[in-house]
């Protein structure tokens, strides 16, 4: 099911569905069977599987694939009403096609799950139970319905249904489905939100919600209506299922999880942090400060975190702490730990898996998001000299504080000047872009003598009007040019340094979390013959 090049508007996929020989008519009786292409669909040599002539009232602005060469998006604008529609083209099965694919569907199943070779690749033994099945019915078709049948029958067992398009799309960060009978809206990185030509009728949907709390391992039912969960492929799942709380039926919210992580250079590349912003994080995870990145929802907190991350010495020692799995890092010595939920009394909760982290020795603990009893854990471990990085909720320096200070959380005053930086993300408006920035990076000084309030300063501002950073004096880096022994201007150079490094690799689009963790760590291995050929490539 590969993803390769893309229609254009103009494409010719408008073909009318080639007639279908003998269907039914013929038993399993027959000698020979039923005729089953051999091939794989070409499509120079077979009929189109898609057909679309576009939107009555609407302008086509943008087409392209989402699972090729079965399904493409049709965006489509109403230029009265300035609204985008995301119109999701699939086959179109005719009365006989759609009453041979329920039978299908049913006949199917069972051989499927109780396949003797279990690691089969699905897809080969789909295409195996779909031509026994149509063997032993004695059914002639052609290349065109075979391969519009196992769409449908692959997008059922191994897909995600009617959604399974949006799940290939790596434009779409957000489905969200409000209820039954209402179009499902999807958060697209260039159209925001945008309402989608996916409905779920009542029954299906229940099923739906049903279905993906058990493809996670979870149980969602009347009596436990609410669940929040992690795919497997790490897309996080908020699910309600019936009218208990959700009053127009079941819902779901699904936050798609990037195939590949994003690096310093995609934040660099999208705005969110200044070369000077990211090698004054870059020198401060080295000297092990502690970090926190708060925001409001889709901010870009973790991925944030996620990124710089990236930046830890290699073969330090790293753990990570999580609800649910969103944290990818290409570092050998990392142990990832995710928080379980039962029904009874055997859950294994953030706090208990912070308790257990502090007896690995980790030198640098990573949690996915602080909000209750773990937060005076994770300031104790602060406190007793392991470098931290979380996230929390909130839209301001003070804000963190006051959250941090107050119930649930309640960390006293003291342990939280152990903190070293509070970065604060926003998802906000620049001109007519949607864009996500690092709106303040402050530090934290310790506990004001004649207040007793907590003291901190803001070293970078983001300045919405002009759309860029503004630096301040740092006085966290006089602490570690302190303690690294080393005069102004060798602060200056070793800063300037990983300001070309990172610079270099965004000209040379070195994106991938691979290359750019093996970079980083031929820097921390010998800084001066990486940034002597850095010269020579720049030179030349």
């Amino acid at each position: 099911m590969s993803n390769p090049e893309t229609p254009d508007a103009g494409d010719d996929v408008r073909n009318p569905l080639g007639q279908i020989r003998d269907w039914l008519s013929q038993t399993a009786t027959l000698l020979g069977g039923g005729a089953v292409p051999e091939s794989n669909y070409d499509p120079s040599r077979h009929g189109p599987l898609v057909d679309f002539n576009g939107l009555e009232g609407y302008e086509e602005i943008d087409r392209y694939w989402l699972n090729t060469p079965f399904a493409f998006v049709s965006i489509n604008r109403d230029i009265e009403r300035d609204e985008h529609r995301y119109h999701v083209v699939e086959p179109e099965l005719d009365e006989v096609e759609a009453d041979l694919l329920d039978r299908l569907f049913e006949d199917i199943r069972g051989p499927l799950i109780y396949r003797d070779v279990v690691d089969d690749d699905p897809e080969v033994a789909l295409h195996e139970e779909l031509r026994a099945r149509l063997e032993e019915y004695g059914v002639v078709v052609e290349p065109e319905t075979y391969y519009r049948l196992f769409y449908y029958l692959y997008r059922s067992f191994q897909g995600y249904g009617h959604i399974d398009p949006l799940m290939h799309d790596p434009n779409i960060e957000d489905i969200s489905c409000d209820g039954s009978n209402l179009p499902i809206f999807a958060y697209h990185d260039e159209y925001t939100d945008i309402e989608t030509n996916i409905v779920f009728e009542e029954e299906e949907l229940n099923n739906f919600v049903i279905q993906l709390a058990q493809r996670s391992g979870r149980h969602v039912s009347v009596a436990d209506p609410v669940v929040s969960t992690t795919l497997p492929d790490g897309s996080r799942i908020e699910l309600a299922l019936g009218e208990e709380v959700t009053p127009r039926g079941s819902a779901f919210t699904i936050r798609k999880y990037a195939d590949e992580p994003f690096t310093p250079i995609d934040l660099l590349e999208y705005g969110t942090f200044s070369l000077e912003m990211l090698s004054y994080l870059w020198l401060a995870i080295e000297s092990n400060r502690s970090l926190i990145f708060a925001g409001g929802t889709a901010a870009g907190k973790t991925t944030s975190m996620n990124a710089v991350s990236m930046f830890i010495p290699p073969r330090s020692k790293v753990l990570t702490i999580e609800d649910t799995r969103e944290l990818s890092l290409y570092h050998d010595n990392w142990l990832s730990s995710v928080t379980r939920e039962r029904l009874d009394d055997s859950d294994i909760t953030m706090y208990d898996l912070l308790r257990s982290a502090l007896r690995h020795r980790p030198e640098y603990i990573i949690v996915g998001e602080v909000r209750g009893e773990e937060a005076i854990t994770l300031f104790q471990a602060m406190n007793t000299g392991h470098t931290t990085f979380s996230t929390m909720h909130a839209d301001s320096v003070q804000t963190v504080i006051n959250r941090l200070e107050n119930e649930p959380i309640n960390v006293p005053r003291p342990m939280v000047q152990s903190l070293d930086i509070l970065c604060v993300q926003v998802l906000t408006r620049s001109g007519d872009e949607r864009v996500r920035r690092a709106k303040t990076l402050a530090e934290i000084e310790g506990i004001d003598q004649r207040t007793g309030e907590l003291d901190y300063s803001n070293t970078y501002n983001w300045q919405a009007t002009e759309d860029r950073f503004r630096e301040n004096n740092s006085e966290l880096l006089d602490e570690i040019r302190e303690e690294r022994g080393w005069s102004q201007s060798q602060l200056f150079r070793e800063l300037n340094n990983r300001q070309q490094f990172l610079k270099y690799l965004q000209d040379e689009g070195i994106r991938d979390y691979r290359r750019f963790t093996a970079m980083v760590n031929k820097y921390y291995a010998d800084s001066e013959a990486v940034m002597e050929r850095i010269d020579a490539a720049v030179s030349v």
